[in-house]
């Protein structure tokens, strides 16, 4: 005999199987709470890698300006900058480039600083980018010296 799971059984109750509203906001208060625990530290994790990609990037930058520095006997300097690692400046007869294929920003979509001769690295240069809140001399600033 078939018996019919929406008939009600000795206690007078549906024998259908489902959630009621209880369990589900239980469900959806385990899944609020795990969110909460998880988001944070996914979201650390972002701006960590941010922040090496851009130490990584000023590495790249290093490079290419020693580059430059090993072909012509000097830095470039002046406005121009970084911009003469991908355009051969007037100063600059030696010069073997396009050292980098163009000038990048920062992760955070700024523009690299760049200082020659630098206050830091006197006989050298500066080059820097201002981090996260994108303002210049604050403790978040990635920097090519300690």
């Amino acid at each position: 005999m078939k018996t019919n799971p929406y008939s009600k059984n000795h206690a007078g109750r549906r024998s259908a199987q489902g959630f009621t509203l209880v369990e589900m906001l239980l469900v959806l208060v385990i899944l609020g709470v795990l969110a909460s625990i998880v988001y944070p530290n996914i979201a650390r994790r972002g701006a960590e890698a941010r922040i090496k990609a851009t130490i990584v990037q000023i590495a790249s930058l290093r490079a290419a300006l020693a580059a430059f520095e090993v072909d012509n006997g000097h830095f470039p300097s002046g406005s121009n900058g970084l911009k003469d690692l991908v355009q051969r400046p007037n100063n600059a007869p030696e010069w073997h480039g396009p050292y980098i294929d163009k000038i990048p920003k920062d992760q955070w979509g700024h523009d690299y600083i760049y200082e020659c001769p630098g206050k830091h690295s006197v006989a050298a240069f500066d080059l820097m980018s201002m981090g996260p809140d994108g303002q210049l001399g604050t403790e978040d600033d990635i920097t090519n010296w300690e």
